[in-house]
């Protein structure tokens, strides 16, 4: 379960306790911040506090904005950056500037958490969106899959626009602010929707039952894939090590991948150090739709097996495609340290940045993601 869902799955059992609860989400960023936006923190009424908006910089200030709130205060939007004249009081020393909902969680909103956390549990897409502006700020429309519930209550036309954005935000995985006029009309600024994507999970296939192949699932897992490892061999895969940290299969990976569609977040890694699995997995991934296609192997295993897929009727620019050797250049030995070079790989690619050291690099150091990853 990530972050996220664990916070939502906390604030539903506080309710359910009957507890008061103030709920912080980090709606928005500008430059630099610790945290992406959809970082929650719940305040209770005896002060008790889980999850985290900013890694620690701003907490203290919003724990005093949630007992306002939930002594009667109205919810509000906050706001903490460098250029600020309290940021040195609440230690926002990150460079950017941070938004920050505050609300009382009414049971209505919670009602709508609720069945979005149960769907995100059962693996179903699913989206939620909080109106932040005027007199119904605080109320919650959801997504489940094609299923729209709950609603602002503010004017129909918001409900339709909202909805109709939501689904192309979840498509996507994108957590982010809309805004709307105070009609609701997509053409305007006066009302503030932030809308919170869980997204189906990233897949990585990963063919070959060795030992790089446990080290990068169990990596891959931390970062919220659905991790599957892919061997024909079925004596190599039959380990319970293998198990452990994926699905396995027993299966040709070209037989696997027909017919088998990839997004841009999903990610193939071929380990079979054999020609006869690894092009048929190479051909078929090219095909998938995968965004991140790397193979292991030595240069001079990259440049032969780079051939013999020209001579399948591979064109140059799909064999640019393949990350070979894949990973990034750490020094890396062991699976363990393979397998955070590939990783760190594929997150500096599908946000397309350098893989440089931030020493010598410049520029924010936490820019948008690019292929947003699930909540």
């Amino acid at each position: 379960m990530s972050i996220a869902n664990a916070n939502l799955e906390i604030a539903r059992q506080w309710i359910s306790d009957g507890r008061d609860l103030a709920m912080a989400t980090l709606v928005e960023t500008a430059g630099s911040s610790p945290l992406e936006a959809g970082a929650m923190m719940l305040i209770d009424g005896e002060g008790a506090i889980e999850g985290s908006v900013t890694g620690g910089c701003v907490e203290g200030a919003l724990v005093v904005e949630a007992r306002e709130v939930l002594a009667g205060g109205a919810p509000r939007v906050c706001s903490y950056g460098i250029s600020d004249d309290v940021a040195a009081g609440v230690g926002l020393m990150c460079g950017g500037t941070v938004h920050i909902f505050v609300e009382r969680l009414s049971v209505d909103a919670a009602d709508v958490v609720g069945e979005v956390l149960a769907a995100t549990v059962e693996g179903r897409p699913a989206a939620v969106a909080t109106l932040l502006d005027g007199d119904r700020a605080g109320m919650r429309m959801g997504l489940i899959e094609d299923r729209a519930i709950g609603g602002f209550g503010f004017t129909e036309l918001l409900d339709r626009t909202a909805e109709r954005e939501m689904r192309g935000m979840l498509e996507q995985g994108t957590t982010t602010i809309r805004r709307y006029g105070d009609d609701g009309a997509a053409m305007g600024s006066e009302l503030r929707v932030h809308v919170q994507s869980f997204a189906e999970r990233p897949k990585m296939i990963i063919f070959g039952a060795i030992d790089f192949s446990v080290a990068a699932a169990s990596l891959a897992r931390e970062l919220g894939y659905e991790v599957t490892i892919v061997d024909a061999r079925e004596p190599f895969i039959r380990s319970g090590r293998f198990s452990a940290v994926a699905e396995t299969v027993v299966d040709w990976p070209n037989r696997f991948l027909e017919g088998r569609e990839l997004g841009p977040r999903d990610v193939v890694l071929v380990f079979t150090h054999d020609r006869k699995f690894d092009e048929p997995a190479l051909i078929s991934s090219l095909k998938s739709g995968a965004g991140y296609i790397g193979a292991l192997g030595s240069r001079r295993t990259q440049r032969e097996r780079a051939e013999r897929l020209r001579e399948a009727g591979v064109a140059d620019q799909e064999i640019s495609r393949i990350a070979a050797p894949c990973g990034l250049d750490i020094g890396a030995r062991t699976p363990a340290e393979t397998a955070v070079s590939i990783l760190a790989e594929v997150i500096s690619v599908q946000n397309e940045r350098s893989g440089e050291r931030l020493t010598s690099s410049g520029g924010p150091i936490h820019a948008p993601r690019q292929q947003p990853v699930s909540g």
